[in-house]
């Protein structure tokens, strides 16, 4: 089972690889600042969230349901986080550094 999983990681390793392997190195950079960029703001907005939801935690005229409401769209957030995260760390693989880019104007 070790040996399946040892070759599924090789193929999802080969499948990244050539994803990208026709690129340019300019046009890896640019995507890979655009993917560090979306990063930085769904984190943002995943954070956003995260402290309205403890606002509300704390305030009992808060129902149940709303409280629910703000912890699945954290979580959400988080997810759609983690996914972009892998995206952009395939990216920088490929492009074999991480590149610089500038902070934004609300950073």
């Amino acid at each position: 089972m070790n040996k399946a999983s040892s070759s599924d990681a090789n193929g999802q390793e080969k499948e990244r690889d050539s994803r990208f392997s026709s690129m340019q190195q300019s046009e890896l950079e640019a995507l890979a600042v655009s993917a560090i960029l979306e990063h930085r703001r769904l984190i943002a907005a995943a954070e956003a969230v995260y402290e309205e939801w403890t606002r509300a935690s704390a305030d009992p005229s808060f129902s149940a349901a709303v409280l629910k409401s703000l912890q699945d769209e954290y979580v959400a957030r988080q997810k759609k986080s983690e996914v972009q995260q892998e995206e952009l760390s395939e990216i920088i693989d490929a492009l074999g550094y991480i590149p610089e880019v500038p902070l934004d104007k609300h950073e």
